[in-house]
């Protein structure tokens, strides 16, 4: 699956979880477990429990996805 592919959400990190999993409630209430993609890793942004993100989320499984995005 391609990165085109994927659906775009925006939402605010509820929780932290272990491992590097955070939990975002999203604008359309769905809640999704996201992991930090791998540019935001490399350029250590850090995310915290209130920022607003927008995750990228498969179209076969909307439990999980991957943060690409913190807005300022």
């Amino acid at each position: 699956m391609s990165r085109d592919d994927l659906i775009q959400l925006e939402g605010v990190v509820t929780r932290i979880l272990g491992g590097g999993i955070k939990e975002i409630q999203c604008d359309n209430d769905l809640t999704v477990r996201g992991v930090l993609s791998g540019r935001m890793k490399k350029f250590r942004i850090r995310v915290m429990v209130g920022d607003r993100v927008q995750v990228s989320v498969s179209p076969y499984d909307t439990s999980h996805g991957i943060i690409t995005f913190r807005f300022k």
